[in-house]
């Protein structure tokens, strides 16, 4: 009011810019649920999974969780779901449900955030960023499962 700043007039004008955004990031958004779905619904997943398998429970990872932890760079809403399911198949208080629970809250949607934000703005150049991001996803990942071992195991 002391500087007579059009306050309503400013936030109206940024709603209009805040629905533009909304709309260019669409595009990036159905391309992330579509290629999950293509992802989870192939098979693919399952089949890289029962590779993995022995391997796995080898070194005492279980097998259960690995979909979270790919699917967790991708997206958010997958991740919580697939949480979700975990929880409910083996208990919240099972290594599986803790293990899960722990993940969700120690890594980021490293790529959904970067299919969105940066291509929203119109960062094509993003290869440090992909390579730092998803480092801190397998740093997380790993911290999960060593420290759920220790405290859980």
């Amino acid at each position: 009011m002391i500087k007579k700043v059009p306050a309503y007039e400013l936030f109206v004008e940024g709603g209009k810019e805040g629905v533009k955004m909304a709309f260019s990031l669409v595009p990036f958004l159905v391309g992330m649920i579509v290629a999950i779905a293509i992802l989870r619904s192939s098979g693919a997943l399952e089949a890289f999974i029962q590779l993995l398998a022995p391997i796995l429970t080898l070194i005492g990872i279980p097998p259960e969780i690995i979909p979270l932890a790919l699917i967790r760079p991708i997206s958010g809403t997958a991740a919580l779901g697939m949480t979700t399911e975990l929880i409910h198949t083996y208990g919240p208080d099972s290594f599986i449900g803790r293990l899960a629970s722990v993940m969700q809250g120690s890594t980021d949607t490293t790529l959904y955030i970067l299919t969105v934000y940066f291509g929203a703005i119109g960062i094509k150049k993003m290869g440090y960023a992909l390579k730092v991001g998803l480092l801190a996803d397998v740093v997380g990942i790993t911290a999960s499962i060593i420290i759920v071992t220790i405290l859980f195991g």
